[in-house]
């Protein structure tokens, strides 16, 4: 392994204490994010994750479609990822995943994502009991991207969601996502991604509630992001930020990888930073191991993302194969 030199050891802690410092904030912050499709904007991964979501412009190691479907062709192997989520207030979230290039300049990836809340207490008019209520919201994604030059690529997601809210209260619906990718150079590249494009809940109420229920349409908020990411060639970091805007709400993320030995990497990353708005920032760590079997490539991911106004933090575990 080669020595690090000590300009790259202190900008790489920099990166990795900025999410620690960050945590005494989040108690003097306002939440917010109530709108459709929260569940799905959490992000999807322990590497994403682990690096504050910051992930529109990163093409190497593991890419995933959910950030940015432009990423795609620069899959360099087919590759599954499975995630598991372990997460406070009987929440949880868990994804899957598959990716493969098609030579010679495209590509395409089939994603799951489940997430919902358990243990919910029902009741009657007059508080009584009445048994334990779930909700369930999935989404299917088919991503295509492909690369009409070398150092530039396009792509899209076509996402069905269905989410079962209460008994006969369910909706379905779909959106599209498009990114664009283009490399700087060998050592920077830009992205961009506009999700969640046409995407809206639509609820009715009238199986439930007879002649007074109704019909009401809950819109995604569209969601704009453009990324920059930096690897240099003579140091085994990365290090990459985005700005969203959201609605009219704007925040930045930032994070960072290391690469401390073969097939270990250690990660940081500061998410939902708020420009014009007051919702709390979400520092988060982590960590991976890989290694080689035969024409296999596991790899053991895991992140911490501390969450504001909840008693424990998101537990973040992946595994993540690339064969040959």
């Amino acid at each position: 392994m080669r020595i690090i030199s000590r300009r790259i050891v202190v900008m790489t802690a920099i990166a990795m204490i900025i999410p620690v410092v960050a945590i005494s904030q989040l108690a003097n912050s306002n939440s917010a994010g109530g709108r459709a499709g929260a569940a799905m904007r959490m992000g999807f991964g322990a590497r994403g994750l682990a690096m504050g979501n910051a992930m529109t412009s990163v093409i190497n190691g593991d890419v995933q479609s959910y950030y940015n479907p432009a990423v795609v062709p620069f899959e360099t192997e087919p590759t599954f990822a499975v995630t598991y989520g372990i997460l406070s207030l009987d929440r949880k979230l868990n994804y899957l995943s598959y990716t493969k290039n098609l030579k010679p300049n495209a590509g395409f990836s089939l994603s799951i994502i489940n997430a919902g809340v358990g243990n919910i207490d029902g009741y009657d008019r007059n508080a009584v009991q009445t048994g334990t209520l779930s909700t369930s919201e999935n989404a299917f994604l088919l991503s295509f991207g492909l690369k009409p030059a070398e150092k530039f690529s396009l792509g899209v997601s076509v996402k069905v969601l269905y989410y079962s809210l209460y008994e006969s209260v369910k909706s379905t619906t779909a959106g599209v996502d498009v990114g664009a990718l283009y490399l700087l150079s060998q050592e920077w590249t830009l992205g961009a991604v506009v999700q969640d494009i046409t995407a809206k809940y639509k609820w009715d109420t009238s199986k439930l509630y007879g002649q007074f229920g109704n019909t009401t349409a809950e819109y995604f908020p569209l969601r704009k992001r453009a990324g920059i990411t930096w690897m240099p060639k003579e140091y085994p970091v990365m290090l990459t930020g985005e700005v969203e805007a959201i609605g009219s709400a704007v925040f930045l993320r930032a994070g960072s990888e290391l690469k401390i030995s073969e097939g270990v990497y250690v990660r940081g990353g500061l998410d939902q930073i708020a420009v014009n708005n007051d919702v709390p920032a979400k520092p988060a760590l982590g960590l991976s191991v890989q290694t080689k079997v035969g024409t296999w490539t596991p790899s053991f991911q895991y992140a911490y993302v501390f969450e504001p106004y909840s008693p424990s933090g998101l537990h973040i575990l992946s595994i993540v194969l690339r064969f040959q």
